[in-house]
């Protein structure tokens, strides 16, 4: 079996919720199964639970605050099916400072350099209890990780502690598998995080600023912190929009609203399902955490990506009115009239609502938010092809 089907089938197998990669009655000869854990560092074979006489010894490591602890650095070629971690400090501040590298094949950047609380799917340092087609937290106090990533020559994953604090209780496991062919169309797994803590009205906030190369846009997982300025007004009337293929001023891709883009409507509640879902809705705190997995739907580019969220909202036409005179920042773009949309926007130009004359129905507004996202991709360069991860201050700003 070419490594490129078995990997093929991997993905496969993670959408139809399978860990099987053949018929769970076949051997199959391609896959050497290894664990990397604080028990057996890298999974090698025959020397796993030497501490304490081989009675449970080193479960866990303790992190101190600017260290880092690797948790896989082998050489060889294989894929890695599931990541395992728990910790002992789960606040929202550890979450969002504890920086999770990933590299493939020597490169000296990182393909995957994110928070560690939000490349498991949940965003703004928040936990829940979900399960999906990529990730899972059965109870709330853990983090699984299943998406397949394959390696040809090497693989390291490291944590380092960015929080100014003792992390007392780190444990993990890295299930791979070493595998013998690898074929010429595997792709390499990628995950970038950025955050803005108050978008510009009119510039779309970007999942995933645009790439180069052939590769796979996976999903995306976007925490919002509403703005306040904005009182209990609906924030996700913004639309996704995915630039392909040299793709510049309009996009070939592009949705109709945020809730739409999860598969919900008429706003954003709590729900978990295999692909879409909002894990944090919360009306009072004004935070939102949702995902989709473009698993079924999937999103191939031959040489190049950018994928982006608009920053609109929506309310009543008065209410939307008061605010703008009370001078919070936006720039009204449409209000509605019985289905069809009015134009209000110029580039250049902001309508004052007040004296507009309008309906009170519903209009829609550019508005300022904080939003942070991680996006998942693959592509076919090992190595970082983006800025680095943002700064302590920016991650760990008013969470």
């Amino acid at each position: 079996m070419r490594f490129g089907i078995l990997f093929s089938m991997l993905l496969t197998c993670v959408v139809c919720g399978s860990m099987a990669q053949a018929p769970v009655y076949q051997f199959d000869n391609n896959l050497t199964p290894r664990w990397s854990s604080p028990e057996n560092l890298n999974g090698v074979k025959g020397a796993g639970g030497k501490a304490n006489n081989g009675a449970k010894g080193h479960p866990c490591d303790p992190i101190a605050p600017g260290a880092s602890n690797t948790l896989l650095d082998i050489q060889g070629q294989g894929i890695i099916h599931r990541i395992w971690v728990t910790l002992a400090d789960r606040s929202p501040e550890m979450l969002r400072l504890l920086k999770l590298e990933m590299y493939w094949d020597g490169a000296s950047t990182p393909a995957v350099s994110v928070p560690l609380g939000d490349f498991f799917g949940v965003g703004l340092g928040r936990t829940a209890v979900f399960e999906n087609a990529l990730f899972a937290s059965p109870e709330g106090r853990s983090f699984n990780c299943f998406i397949p990533m394959p390696f040809r020559k090497a693989a390291r994953i490291v944590v380092t502690n960015e929080s100014g604090k003792a992390l007392s209780h780190f444990f993990f496991d890295v299930d791979y598998s070493l595998v013998k062919n690898w074929d010429e169309d595997n792709l390499y797994f990628h995950a970038y995080w950025r955050r803005d803590t108050a978008t510009t009205p009119s510039r779309d906030f970007e999942l995933l600023p645009g790439i180069q190369g052939k590769g796979r846009f996976l999903g995306v997982n976007v925490g919002v912190n509403a703005n306040p300025a904005y009182g209990k007004l609906w924030w996700g009337e913004g639309e996704v929009k995915m630039f392909l293929d040299g793709d510049r001023a309009l996009p070939t891709l592009v949705g109709t609203g945020t809730e739409d883009y999860i598969g919900t409507g008429w706003g954003q509640g709590f729900f978990a399902q295999r692909y879409t879902g909002c894990l944090v809705s919360s009306d009072s705190l004004r935070q939102w955490c949702f995902y989709r997995y473009h698993i079924p739907d999937p999103i191939f580019f031959t040489s190049s990506c950018r994928v982006t969220l608009q920053q609109i909202g929506g309310g009543q036409t008065s209410t939307v009115a008061a605010l703008q005179e009370a001078g919070a920042p936006m720039i009204p773009i449409t209000s509605d009239m019985d289905g069809k949309q009015l134009a209000l926007y110029q580039q250049g130009k902001t309508v004052r609502l007040k004296t507009a004359g309008l309906s009170d129905t519903w209009t829609n507004f550019y508005r300022s938010d904080d939003v942070s996202a991680t996006a998942y991709f693959y592509l076919d360069k090992p190595g970082a092809v983006l800025p680095a991860l943002q700064s302590k201050a920016i991650r760990g700003y008013r969470l």
